[in-house]
């Protein structure tokens, strides 16, 4: 039995979650800038441009890391099965960047992990199996609880980005929704 590199974009994703993470613990932090989204941005600076999506890659600690990781090795790697790597990556890249761009221009704090993307892949989950006209009963719990926890939550004074996490969710409806009516569309042609 070989061990198969089954999930090419979540893997590596992962794997460059940890690398940043082990390389910033042995540095003192000393690049993790690199992988954090201010409150203000230089249009001038490179490096600005590339932090409002790297910051997906970046975690605080091991516990913010696993945390994110669980969920994202669990769903992930079904998700890029379904939807293709190509697609998964464009989903990742596109929740990393709006969500980047939202918190330079409306926010006063940084923004640090991948828990947009997180949300993105559960919101995606749980309508992988969407057909015509319908709307999962699994969709509209998911977004109760876990979205709707976030709203709640969006005024505590907790250093946790709920903006991130909804518009993660957000994008997540919204590429599964459209995937899916293209997927159907293709099915009656």
């Amino acid at each position: 039995m070989k061990i198969s590199y089954n999930s090419p974009v979540i893997l590596t994703y992962t794997f460059l979650c940890v690398g940043v993470l082990i390389i910033g613990e042995l540095t003192g932090n000393a690049f993790m800038s690199l992988f954090t989204v201010s409150s203000s941005m230089n249009l001038l600076n490179p490096l600005d441009y590339f932090r409002l999506v790297s910051h997906v890659i970046g975690h605080a600690n091991w516990p913010h890391l696993i945390n994110n990781l669980t969920f994202i090795l669990l769903i992930g790697p079904i998700l890029e099965e379904k939807y293709g790597s190509k697609p998964m990556l464009y989903m990742m890249l596109i929740t990393a960047l709006v969500t980047g761009i939202i918190n330079v221009l409306f926010f006063s704090t940084g923004l640090l992990g991948g828990s947009g993307i997180v949300f993105m892949l559960i919101l995606l989950g749980s309508i992988v199996n969407l057909r015509q006209g319908t709307i999962p009963l699994t969709f509209v719990l998911v977004v109760l609880l876990f979205l709707g926890r976030e709203v709640i939550s969006i005024f505590d004074n907790d250093n946790i980005s709920q903006f991130a996490h909804i518009l993660g969710g957000i994008f997540g409806s919204v590429f599964g929704f459209k995937r899916n009516a293209t997927i159907t569309e293709k099915k009656y042609y």
